[in-house]
């Protein structure tokens, strides 16, 4: 890719790196600690996937903005995949903290500045 992207695909790119980030969180924890390998692999595999990628969308967007999106996908991502999958706790206190982090992402998306400049 060359290094003048469009703000709308650097925005695809790191909405990808995000998703990336929660299959490697996710693998990580089915990983047991990096001791079935299958799960390890898919780890380092994905979490190399969204380093490139994040990189990449850092040409374009502000690197505040765009890590601040970045780990917020892969904390929510993560946060309801750890409730659907690994039987972690439900509660109304999480669900909100999840919807801020949530209103968080979407008011940089909306509000934040799309030049690296």
């Amino acid at each position: 890719m060359t290094a003048n992207l469009t703000p709308n695909l650097a925005w695809v790119l790191l909405m990808a790196a995000g998703l990336l980030e929660i299959v490697w969180a996710v693998s990580m924890k089915a990983s047991h600690g990096f001791t079935k390998p299958v799960f390890t692999v898919v780890t380092l595999v994905a979490a190399a996937l969204s380093f490139w990628l994040l990189g990449m969308a850092l040409r374009q967007l502000p690197v505040g903005t765009a890590y601040a999106v970045w780990t917020g996908i892969g904390a929510v991502g993560a946060a309801v995949l750890g409730i659907a999958f690994f039987g972690e706790s439900l509660s109304v206190a999480r669900v909100g903290c999840i919807a801020l982090i949530v209103c968080g992402i979407l008011g940089l998306k909306l509000l934040g500045g799309e030049s690296a400049a």
